[in-house]
């Protein structure tokens, strides 16, 4: 897991700026190279969250903190919860929010109008903007913590019990089964709302 949290990081500690744009599910370790970006832009139908928190895994990047703050980190990292784009919006997890149709354009022209500026600025704007945040909250102590938990969830009795249980029945039917309970991503109703969160 190591060497994809190393790749992952990339986006993080390069010295020009880096975007992403998010579309439909972001969720699990897709989160984990998302939010190593600098700028993420998400089309409005794009939902966030790290399932695997319930059972079978840990953000390994551990940059949740870092773009939600501390409480709402907790908040979606101890129930696993699904959130919108709309709510990542409001909690400064990403940039912007558009149409599903205008994220590819709203993502170049965001791209294009940073590379107006002169790539030695970007470089010394970016490794000092960055390193406020890395004084905040310590990336490799993080990283490794956060891979390091990642595998023992993997490895615990739960992480077993899953891992036997998506042999008998299929992955998908374990993280179904996983995910019932809680009413959101794939196990939310055709057609119905998320559950009612708590605030």
């Amino acid at each position: 897991m190591g060497r994809f949290v190393e790749t992952y990081m990339k986006l993080w500690y390069a010295k020009k700026p880096t975007s992403a744009a998010a579309q439909g599910w972001c969720i699990g370790g897709s989160t984990d190279l998302v939010l190593c970006a600098d700028l993420i832009v998400a089309a409005e139908g794009a939902s966030f969250g790290y399932p695997p928190s319930r059972v079978w895994g840990t953000p390994t990047t551990a940059m949740w903190v870092y773009r939600m703050g501390l409480e709402q980190a907790k908040r979606y990292m101890l129930t696993g919860d699904e959130f919108t784009a709309a709510e990542a919006l409001e909690m400064g997890v990403v940039l912007d929010v558009v149409p599903e149709d205008e994220l590819a354009s709203t993502a170049m022209a965001l791209a294009q109008r940073i590379a107006l500026v002169p790539s030695n600025q970007l470089e010394m704007i970016t490794l000092a903007l960055n390193a406020v945040a890395n004084h905040q909250y310590d990336p490799p102590a993080s990283r490794l913590l956060g891979t390091i938990f990642d595998g023992v969830a993997r490895h615990s009795q739960e992480g077993d019990d899953f891992v036997e249980r998506a042999q008998e029945v299929g992955f998908r039917s374990a993280v179904r089964e996983r995910d019932d309970p809680f009413g959101d991503y794939g196990s939310r109703p055709k057609g119905g709302s998320r559950p009612k969160e708590v605030k």
